[in-house]
């Protein structure tokens, strides 16, 4: 019994340490991305216990979009960052099936040098994106803002008048649209 115990062991741990993904070193990264850099979020990031997955869950602290943060690592699956002026990180899991995306892609869509203008917006529209809500009336780039991307195994095409975001693995909700604009959100 006890070589099977020591053998399930050795299985578990070269296995976990086999799906590990190393950390990109600084000259395989595209030039937008620097170890070490400064970036704003670009949407409203839900930190459910020290961690974001892509899939979009709409649970846990709200970060609020142009959070200013520091990339401290990035791996093929996980990037992971601190806010700055604090110790907290966060760390984003790229849930691939979910976005599509690439870690750079996935990147790219959550941070960026500059701070997002949210003079372009319409004062409804700021109020729910400083809130991370939708409300009818917002148009499509406020409500990625507010609530980030829809998964795409729901919401095939941003060209779509119906996007699928999920609160959780079992609980979905709807935000349809007319004209460009949120017309109703089901639950």
């Amino acid at each position: 019994m006890h070589y099977i115990t020591r053998a399930l062991f050795l299985f578990f741990m070269t296995f976990s340490l086999i799906s590990c993904s190393e950390a990109i070193k600084q000259e395989e990264l595209p030039s937008f991305i620097v170890l070490g850099g400064a970036y704003y979020t670009q949407i409203v990031i839900h930190d459910d216990k020290g961690a974001y997955p892509t899939t979009n869950y709409q649970r846990g602290f709200a970060i609020p979009v142009n959070t200013p943060i520091n990339l401290l690592s990035i791996t093929s699956k996980t990037i992971t960052v601190t806010l700055a002026n604090t110790s907290q990180q966060l760390i984003v899991k790229n849930i691939e099936k979910h976005t599509g995306d690439d870690i750079y892609h996935a990147f790219n869509k959550l941070f960026a040098k500059k701070k997002v203008n949210l003079s372009k917006f319409t004062p409804l529209e700021i109020n729910h994106i400083e809130s991370g809500t939708v409300a009818n009336g917002m148009r499509k780039e406020a409500v990625i803002i507010a609530i980030g991307y829809p998964p795409i195994t729901e919401t095939f095409s941003q060209v779509s008048n119906q996007w699928v975001y999920w609160t959780s693995r079992f609980n979905r909700f709807k935000v349809n649209f007319e004209n460009g604009k949120v017309s109703k959100i089901v639950d």
